[in-house]
């Protein structure tokens, strides 16, 4: 068996494109599909014959691939390919070096990681609900905006929102605008990208921003299993930055060192 890779050309802006990457993909050996319109990544990962999984594209399009070799007990491969590349950044790997990334098929560096869940979902990054979630949304149709008037719009956005979210943690009442649970523990500035010196603690963290234009983070707070509910009975929220709604009362839990994670020789040293 060979690695397999999956890349979505639709993925970011990211150099070099789809059909160099898939190129120089195929002259290593590994086995590769482009994602066409109605193909699911996860149902093409499941019926792979292949002894490592491999996903070019965003931090969505990983979780879900991610999902399949836990499953299948394979390890997987990240090729950052997406406009953020957060996990990718956070495992060592230049978010700008896709080609180089491929070298972890050869070099079968594997790291074991922690995953994240909510409502049967996995995630790698955070689980966020509120006025984050909404400027999720809306960067679906302005993914090309520059960050400067991704923070401008943040701030109108809070400006016009006076009322926080009504929520309870773990049967706690909680008054906030954001509320993010992220997969192990991040060093966050708001409106900043924030970086997680590591994936294998075990624990998720949550973090909270309050007030009509916050500026901080309140927080961390570390915990096995968080239980969050609502008094609506549908939860806007954001997960590793693709939006989605939730049905509270929302579990979250982590699965420690879950995932078999392959990582070029280079970027483990």
């Amino acid at each position: 068996m060979a690695g397999f890779l999956i890349v979505n050309p639709r993925s970011g802006s990211a150099r070099p494109g789809a059909d160099e990457l898939v190129a120089e993909a195929e002259a290593r050996g590994i086995r590769v599909r482009v994602l066409g319109d109605g193909d699911d990544a996860a149902a093409l990962a499941r019926d792979a014959d292949a002894d490592a999984l491999g996903m070019a594209g965003g931090d969505g399009s990983l979780a879900a691939v991610a999902d399949v070799a836990i499953a299948r007990d394979l390890p997987l491969v990240c090729i950052p390919h997406g406009t953020r590349n957060h996990f990718a950044r956070d495992v060592g790997l230049d978010p700008h070096d896709p080609i180089t990334a491929l070298d972890a098929f050869a070099d079968r560096h594997e790291q074991r990681i922690d995953v994240g869940r909510v409502a049967e979902r996995l995630f790698l990054n955070n689980v966020s609900i509120g006025v984050y979630a909404e400027l999720v949304r809306r960067r679906e149709h302005h993914r090309r905006r520059g960050e400067a008037l991704a923070r401008l719009r943040a701030l109108l956005l809070f400006a016009r929102r006076h009322e926080p979210l009504r929520l309870a943690v773990d049967g706690e009442p909680l008054d906030a605008r954001i509320l993010l649970v992220s997969n192990n523990r991040y060093d966050p500035e708001l409106f900043s990208r924030g970086e997680r010196p590591r994936l294998d603690e075990g624990s998720l963290y949550l973090y909270c921003a309050a007030g009509l234009l916050p500026r901080h983070w309140e927080g961390p707070t570390p915990k096995r299993e968080v239980t969050i509910d609502a008094r609506s009975r549908r939860v806007p929220a954001a997960i590793d930055g693709e939006p989605a709604t939730l049905e509270p009362p929302l579990r979250l839990t982590v699965e420690p060192s879950a995932l078999r994670l392959l990582l070029p020789q280079a970027s483990s040293e």
